[in-house]
């Protein structure tokens, strides 16, 4: 891959959707230094459905549209995701893109079983499958299978045991009964694992600020800073990895999904070589659902 090439393709990772938002997201998000501490078990029960759109904007300028669909029950999840780009950029750059995790509630913890993640652009279309369990990817898939890289970082087992799918590490999960709004609960991290690239991300609390979408939430919202380190499965070299690992003012402002300890990203802003990348939700209808009632003979 030649040096133009390369730095078209960071451009396009830092515009694209992928799954809920720019592929950059992929790598920033985007959300404990282990995945015990970021979806640490609690009391059962909690239950809330999210339905959200996003637009996604490179310096001001609308690129892309997403949508974001959670469902969390007294014994399950499960969370979708479509975009695609839109406006100018999709005249140079089209593509679209779906994602999907889904898996158990366990004492309130979130532990995803399947991951899938598809992009179409007009050249080509991709699909990745992750299979997960005991804490880690038990296996995985790219379709069609890629052209190996001698320049990649190789991705082993050990990469890929305690770690998060990118959908289920997007969702911060805030253990006890305490203030979910809180400092502390961005003080975390996790290592995540997309199919192709194993990373870790750490969190910092920033600050407490009032959002308000277009439709929908109107509230607090927690910011964290978010770092991004890369552990394998990356080509050293490629701008985009250098520039994201040495960022330092990527942020998130989570909210939560009603009727759970579930907070979410309501926004999120990449400063870019060409202009502040920001995804932001337009509408984001939350609501608690009932608990389920056993039914008796």
């Amino acid at each position: 891959m030649t040096f133009s090439s390369r730095r078209s393709r960071d451009l396009q990772d830092l515009t694209t959707l992928h799954a809920i938002s720019p592929k950059a997201v992929r790598f920033a998000l985007a959300a404990s230094l282990c995945a015990g501490a970021w979806l640490a078990p609690q009391a059962a029960g909690a239950q809330g459905r999210l339905d959200a759109q996003y637009e996604a904007s490179l310096s001001g300028i609308p690129v892309g549209k997403g949508s974001w669909t959670i469902e969390i029950g007294d014994d399950a999840f499960s969370a979708s995701a479509q975009g695609g780009t839109s406006g100018l950029l999709k005249a140079f750059s089209g593509g679209t893109g779906s994602g999907a995790s889904q898996g158990r509630v366990v004492n309130g913890a979130l532990l995803a079983n399947a991951y899938t993640a598809t992009t179409t652009t007009s050249k080509k279309s991709e699909t990745i499958r992750l299979v997960l369990g005991n804490g880690g990817v038990k296996e995985f898939s790219i379709d069609p299978e890629p052209p190996v890289d001698a320049d990649r970082i190789v991705v082993t087992d050990a990469h890929r045991k305690n770690v998060l799918d990118p959908m289920t590490g997007s969702m911060l999960r805030v253990p006890g009964n305490g203030e979910l709004m809180a400092p502390e609960s961005c003080r975390t991290g996790t290592g995540v694992f997309d199919g192709r690239l194993r990373y870790d991300l750490k969190l910092d609390y920033k600050r407490i600020e009032t959002v308000k979408a277009e439709r929908g939430y109107h509230g607090p919202a927690l910011v964290c800073a978010i770092y991004f380190t890369p552990i394998a499965g990356y080509i050293p070299d490629r701008p985009v990895i250098k520039y994201l690992a040495t960022e330092r003012r990527i942020e998130i402002a989570f909210v939560p999904i009603a009727g759970t300890r579930v907070l979410v990203p309501f926004r999120m802003t990449i400063p870019t070589p060409f202009g502040p990348a920001m995804l932001e939700a337009t509408s984001f209808v939350t609501t608690a659902m009932p608990p389920k009632v056993a039914k008796t003979q």
